[in-house]
């Protein structure tokens, strides 16, 4: 797969491109769980079908400690055991806010199971991970940016 433009070798592109990665370091920064994090980006990835983002968070994921079977077992979490409570509560609102357009939304139920696991401040930066790693698929996804030659840390 050829990329139709490169995101980062355009003015326009590589300037939207650092103030959205300067809200990435927000939310990085905040006491949302790692952990969580990387499963919220890897699961909207994957229901993109984003290769570019799949291919860095896969591999950021395992380079910080997660197991390769939580990493491959993201896709199908409400059939397994190995997430928290916490975690499935994340995935749950990650898949309804990430597929806006194949429901009425994001449940009350969803949000309300969320909110039993995260404070405000921790709610608040899932959100903006949820909206910031669906910015980022669609990016990818509409210039065809390939996955399978990031490295662990590359863009830190």
């Amino acid at each position: 797969m050829e990329s139709r433009i490169n995101p980062m070798g355009n003015e326009i592109g590589a300037a939207w491109a650092k103030h959205i990665i300067s809200s990435n370091k927000i939310i990085a920064g905040s006491t949302l769980p790692k952990a969580v994090q990387e499963l919220v980006k890897i699961r909207a990835s994957q229901i993109n079908g984003c290769g570019g983002c799949l291919d860095m968070h896969t591999k950021d994921a395992a380079a910080a400690g997660e197991s390769a079977l939580r990493i491959n077992l993201v896709g199908a979490w409400r059939e397994t055991t190995v997430y928290t409570d916490a975690e499935r509560a994340a995935l749950e609102l990650t898949d309804q806010g990430t597929r806006l357009a194949d429901s009425s939304g994001v449940t009350d139920e969803a949000w309300a199971n969320a909110a039993k696991h995260f404070d405000e401040d921790q709610l608040m930066a899932l959100v903006g991970l949820i909206c910031l790693i669906n910015a980022f698929n669609r990016l990818n996804v509409i210039t065809r940016t390939p996955g399978g030659e990031y490295q662990p840390g590359q863009y830190a």
